[in-house]
């Protein structure tokens, strides 16, 4: 048998098993129905799905029993806030102002900060 050019994907209820494909139907969709053990068996591909922006309906006997979503909005690191506040103060020349208590909170943040060295596994 020949080797397929992209990885084995479990089948979700989707007669593809080609990634690219998948998600393309995956966006069409924008919603997946998955019975529980679906779910149970084969959480990375739920997560997958959530990754790609769908949400996941999980069903037990043909009804939903929860519905799970994907984030609406992706965190902002501490140093890309800081440098979308600068780019902002130099196209509009305004800076940020920010209430005097939360200026200290952040800077007291900044300061006790540590580097995080993951642990080295033997």
């Amino acid at each position: 048998m020949a080797k397929r050019p992209w990885p084995a994907i479990p089948s979700i209820g989707c007669r593809s098993q080609r990634p690219s494909v998948r998600i393309a139907i995956i966006k069409l969709m924008a919603q997946i129905r998955m019975t529980e053990a679906e779910v149970a068996s084969n959480f990375a591909a739920v997560v997958e799905i959530l990754r790609d922006g769908a949400e996941v309906v999980v069903e037990r006997n043909h009804h939903p029993v929860a519905v799970i979503l994907p984030p609406q909005t992706e965190a902002r690191s501490l140093e890309q806030s800081i440098t979308l506040a600068k780019e902002h103060e130099e196209q509009t020349g305004d800076a940020p102002t920010l209430d005097p208590d939360f200026a200290a909170d952040v800077e007291e943040i900044i300061r006790k900060r540590r580097s995080w060295t993951p642990p080295s596994w033997d």
